[in-house]
């Protein structure tokens, strides 16, 4: 079993296999309202390579002239997000640990090909509340280090209805998604991944 670093825990199967249909079903409708959209990088414009949406009161977004920041509005159709799924809330509410609700959360979907750079969670106004990121679909390999860039890494295969958690001092720990593995989960229409990312955003 991989060692994972302080702060970090790794929840398999968290979510049940009807469970996870049900949440793709209710993803699905939000990004009916809110279209899935390529995210650009600050400064260069350099689109991401997974397209991506938001549901809750707040939505991450990014763009060149304005870069990495939450909104409460979709970037393209200026409509505000869709409200988060009741079972996303109660997840937060079983495993985060904090005693308020999520304000965002990100919704990626990653093609066959798709991969994450290393990257942190850092946008954010309050880090006392972790970050809770669940798998759908096929499987990934994640790899996650320290709160220094360039630091000893760790990998690990997280399979769909699984569930991993930032907090504590692992919170801005850097991570990110090395591959996709095609064909390992039947759940999603089309090969590929869904993360979701519950967040905090504002201090109580």
């Amino acid at each position: 079993m991989t060692a994972l670093p302080d702060g970090v825990r790794h929840i398999p199967g968290a979510l049940n296999p009807q469970a996870q249909a049900e949440l793709v079903d209710e993803i699905r409708a939000v990004v009916s309202q809110a279209p899935l959209f390529v995210p650009v990088m600050p400064r260069t414009g350099k689109p991401m390579s997974v397209r991506m949406s938001n549901c809750g009161p707040l939505g991450w977004v990014t763009d060149k002239e304005r870069g990495y920041r939450y909104q409460a509005t979709h970037p393209v159709t200026g409509a505000t997000w869709p409200s988060m799924p009741p079972q996303l809330l109660e997840l937060w509410s079983e495993l985060s640990g904090y005693a308020h609700p999520p304000e965002a959360c990100l919704i990626n979907f990653y093609a066959p090909e798709t991969k994450m750079g290393l990257h942190q969670d850092r946008d954010e106004a309050d880090f006392n509340a972790p970050v809770l990121s669940i798998s759908l679909g096929d499987d990934c390999l994640f790899r996650i280090g320290g709160t220094k860039r360039g630091g000893k890494t760790v990998s690990l295969r997280l399979v769909s209805g699984d569930v991993i958690v930032l907090g504590g001092a692992s919170r801005l720990a850097f991570h990110g998604v090395d591959r996709i593995y095609p064909g390992t989960s039947m759940l999603l229409e089309k090969p590929g991944r869904i993360n979701l990312t519950l967040r905090r955003v504002t201090v109580p």
